[in-house]
């Protein structure tokens, strides 16, 4: 959350408004609103952000308030938003494309609810087909356990950073859910931590396991004191300022860490939450429990872990595909031939009737030569 944030409701405005009755001074009534009713405060300012891009473009188009709206602004500003390029080139995901597509649709039904607007312009809105995508990288157990060793224990922030990345890879929280962890949330007797208000606003509890909570325990008794302020609160990981961690840094903190570990892989804090689903899968975690841990709605969302964890799936294909090794494994026996089958069923009639080995004197009646009426 940037800085200038801190200490300001979205609904505030960031400037002073020209026109109390335009697009862009209504968003702060509508973020109110949304606010009233348990909306993320998180969410929140992105909504915000979304909808003062929106209302910029309308506005360098002569649409400043509400009547101006219309079905074929909204399907003008999709395909803006479709082939607007981000700064280091690529277009906008589907996904990101989709959430400021749907912060317009609820600010416009909001405008109907208000009836500042006789229609919604958006009530036809068709969303971009989301994509299943995997994440972007997974660490192997051997560089996972290479970056936890990087900090330097010896120092208060040093020992903090080891007590965060075991933290982070034990339970696979998300990164606001670290920050947000107070005292009263860890129940370390238990080893369990009390996930409060996570995301969609629920609450839930995830195991620590014994390494972290292990972490965790001397970095409460002999980093978190020195770090400790009057402005702490009961924050479980402070700055170096005694306050909450600002979540920008713990993700270029965590990106450093790794960089520094010698692992050329992308991602902050979610790189660590993504390994950890996909080893407990391979590991033979049942899906549904890897769901509760990482607190997904969706089992669909869960399965994207699926994808990732492939370890099962190359090993049925080593052992079975023919093509998969450099070396051809050895034939088999032959199987027996036509000839060699019909002696062995003559070897056992033989045996059953008392004798041990068949009358060379006697010629063997072969199958082929009987009529064909008793050949069954």
């Amino acid at each position: 959350m940037p800085r200038q944030r801190k200490g300001r409701s979205p609904a505030e405005p960031a400037a002073e408004i020209t026109d109390p009755h335009g697009l862009l001074a209504l968003i702060s009534p509508h973020l109110a609103w949304l606010e009233s009713r348990d909306y993320s405060i998180d969410g929140l300012w992105t909504r915000r952000t979304d909808l003062e891009e929106f209302c910029c473009w309308c506005s360098a188009r002569g649409i400043d308030r509400p009547p101006d709206l219309n079905r074929t602004v909204i399907d003008l500003y999709q395909r803006y938003i479709s082939q607007r390029p981000k700064a280091d080139g690529e277009l906008l995901s589907p996904q990101t494309q989709g959430k400021k597509l749907l912060a317009i649709a609820k600010y416009c039904r909001w405008l109907v609810r208000e009836r500042l607007i006789l229609y919604d312009p958006a009530a036809e809105l068709e969303l971009p087909r989301r994509q299943i995508r995997l994440p972007q990288a997974v660490l192997t157990i051997e560089e996972i356990e290479r970056i936890l060793a990087v900090p330097e224990i010896s120092t208060p922030l040093g020992l903090r950073n080891r007590a965060i990345l075991e933290t982070l890879y034990a339970t696979a929280i998300r990164r606001s859910e670290l920050l947000h962890l107070k005292l009263d949330d860890l129940q370390l007797g238990r080893g369990v931590i009390s996930i409060r208000q996570g995301k969609g606003k629920k609450d839930r509890f995830v195991p620590v396991g014994e390494r972290a909570t292990a972490w965790i325990v001397k970095y409460l008794r002999d980093s978190r004191p020195q770090l400790e302020t009057v402005r702490s609160e009961r924050a479980v990981f402070l700055s170096a300022r005694g306050v909450e961690i600002a979540a920008h840094y713990l993700t270029e903190l965590v990106s450093t860490l790794t960089h520094q570990a010698g692992v050329d892989k992308p991602g902050g804090c979610h790189l660590l939450r993504h390994t950890a689903a996909t080893l407990m899968l391979e590991g033979g975690a049942d899906i549904r429990f890897v769901q509760e841990l990482l607190g997904h709605a969706d089992l669909k969302t869960t399965q994207v872990y699926t994808r990732v964890s492939i370890h099962k799936l190359k090993s049925v294909h080593s052992a079975t595909h023919p093509g998969a090794k450099l070396e051809r494994r050895e034939r088999g026996p032959e199987p027996p031939t036509r000839e060699e089958l019909l002696e062995a069923i003559e070897e056992e009639v033989a045996a059953e009737e008392g004798t041990t080995e068949l009358k060379t004197s006697e010629p063997r009646i072969l199958l082929d030569e009987l009529p064909p009426e008793t050949r069954s």
